[in-house]
């Protein structure tokens, strides 16, 4: 993964920064080793093209694992395209899915290494910024690493939800906050000390990007009366 993901950078950073003329900014504040997390707002498919070519350094992120189980050539480039990005498949879902999809992230961040997650769980389809899940807050609290915050804007005007390819305006902006030390919240077993976490790394997520709040959780529409009454009752969103 270490030269695809070379040789990608080496092609697509000056490839994309001709193309988009991104704005970078807060470089200096991705910590150069040991293990980061990079907490970022969803917008769009292309999300998890900038934060890499846009990071001074390494990034691991999680991918639908049909990304990698193609036939054929279509499946070829797909697999070798979101390998050359650092990505790895996982299995979407809940239960034992999000379970392991959680351990393979502890693996990363316990070498050494930097991840990209979204706190909302999903893209965002109306530009607004949703309420964080607390897997990002659990890992980080689990494993000590700061948490580096990202906000993104213009990357759904360039390639919205449903585009076949991205269009070639308008510029882009990634901003990189300053680390946060999440462990004074307390143990990652404290669902308070989750969520304070979780809470703490959105409001930087938002100073970042700018967007509105909806003050709700990015949630598909439910199906039956299980599903609304989920919705309803309080509950942790992991």
């Amino acid at each position: 993964m270490s030269a695809a993901y070379a040789l990608s950078r080496f092609i697509l950073t000056p490839l994309a920064r001709v193309l988009y003329r991104p704005r970078i900014e807060g470089r200096t504040n991705v910590p150069k080793t040991g293990p980061v997390i990079f907490a970022s707002n969803h917008l769009s498919f292309i999300d998890s093209i900038a934060i890499p070519v846009a990071s001074p350094r390494t990034v691991r992120f999680l991918a639908k694992a049909s990304y990698f189980d193609g036939k054929g050539v279509k499946g070829w480039i797909s697999r070798e395209f979101f390998t050359a990005l650092g990505a790895s498949p996982v299995e979407r879902g809940a239960g034992q899915a999000a379970l392991d999809a959680l351990d393979q992230q502890k693996r990363f961040l316990e070498a050494g290494e930097a991840i990209a997650l979204y706190p909302e769980g999903t893209r965002s389809l109306d530009g607004r910024l949703y309420k964080g899940r607390t897997g990002v807050a659990f890992l980080a609290l689990q494993t000590g690493a700061p948490v580096v915050p990202v906000g993104l804007t213009g990357t759904n005007e360039i390639m919205p939800v449903g585009a076949k390819l991205p269009r070639l305006r308008p510029r882009i902006s990634v901003r990189f906050g300053e680390p946060i030390d999440v462990t004074r919240h307390g143990a990652a077993d404290s669902g308070r000390a989750r969520r304070q976490a979780t809470d703490e790394i959105m409001t930087a997520i938002h100073a970042l990007s700018g967007q509105e709040l909806a003050n709700a959780y990015n949630e598909a529409p439910a199906h039956g009366a299980v599903d609304r009454l989920r919705q309803v009752l309080p509950h942790e969103r992991r």
